[in-house]
């Protein structure tokens, strides 16, 4: 069987709905809704990767605070091996949550872990590495052992230095539209740099996606209701995954993705963790992908 590993953050949340994000000024709101629970990219994409019946080593940083048992328990799953880096205190973030899609992050608690022992990929087929210190000294080292290496870089505008480094390591690469001045120019200096595909979401307007063969359109899936857009990207990354590990062509593996993002916005759980192969496969054949 493939096997995954996930280098990056899993923390444990407050979730608050709004109407909208609040302005900058002093004033009295009412939450829609309110809710902890699981957080954390990585922790998003190894619960979908599993759901898909992929194997996954998720490699993360917890404290042995209560936090870290409920993280800890929420991701109890035969598919996913947890190794836990100790930490003083488990991350945590407020999360304000718009109607529109739109959050606030509020950190909490952000913890840094010790550099530990780089840990071995045999056996490994894709090592998706996140935004995180304790993901840095991965990157060569997966390159090295000849592992591809999936980076999601969520806002990266272009120009900020924390991503550079994932940016320029990444086999494939995840961005997010909210940023970029230009996505074109992003995808195509990612792909002129080595990248073998490089995509852009853009929440209900699709994704966009580039590889040596040129541009491809991907239409967002069709849901009857937004429910939650917390780790859609997370989801659709490892749809994506999935897809390239049954050996699908990358229009097909695009399409897995986009339905899987799309399952991963009709619950309030992190990512999409009741997806099933054929559950985003059925909502896959109504996703036209096209080369343009």
């Amino acid at each position: 069987m493939p096997r995954v590993l996930v280098n990056g953050p899993a923390s444990w949340n407050t979730l608050i709905r709004l109407a909208a994000l609040p302005e900058p000024r002093s004033q009295t709101l009412f939450a829609s809704s309110h809710h902890d629970g699981l957080g954390g990219t990585s922790a998003g994409k190894a619960l979908t990767l599993a759901a898909l019946g992929v194997d996954v080593t998720l490699r993360t940083a917890l404290g042995d605070d209560r936090e870290g048992g409920l993280v800890r328990a929420a991701l109890a799953h035969p598919r996913i091996d947890l190794v836990a880096q100790g930490v003083a205190r488990t991350e945590r973030h407020v999360n304000l949550m718009a109607d529109d899609g739109s959050r606030v992050s509020v950190y909490l608690e952000l913890p840094n872990p010790e550099p530990g022992a780089v840990p071995s990929f045999d056996g490994v087929d894709v090592a998706v590495l996140d935004l995180a210190d304790h993901s840095r000294p991965l990157l060569d080292a997966a390159r090295a052992a000849g592992v591809p290496v999936w980076c999601d870089v969520h806002d990266d505008d272009g120009v900020a230095g924390y991503p550079r480094d994932f940016v320029a390591a990444a086999d494939v690469l995840l961005v997010s539209a909210a940023s970029l001045a230009d996505r074109r120019a992003y995808l195509a200096g990612a792909v002129a740099r080595g990248c073998r595909l490089a995509v852009c979401t853009d929440g209900a307007a699709g994704a966009l996606a580039l590889d040596a063969d040129g541009w491809i359109e991907v239409p967002a899936t069709p849901v009857a209701e937004a429910v939650d857009t917390n780790g859609a990207g997370d989801a659709f990354l490892a749809g994506l995954i999935s897809g390239v590990l049954d050996g699908l062509a990358v229009e097909c593996a695009l399409a897995r993705a986009s339905a899987t993002g799309a399952l991963a916005v009709t619950t309030r759980d992190l990512g999409a963790p009741t997806a099933t192969v054929d559950s985003v496969d059925e909502l896959a054949r109504s996703v036209a992908v096209r080369r343009l």
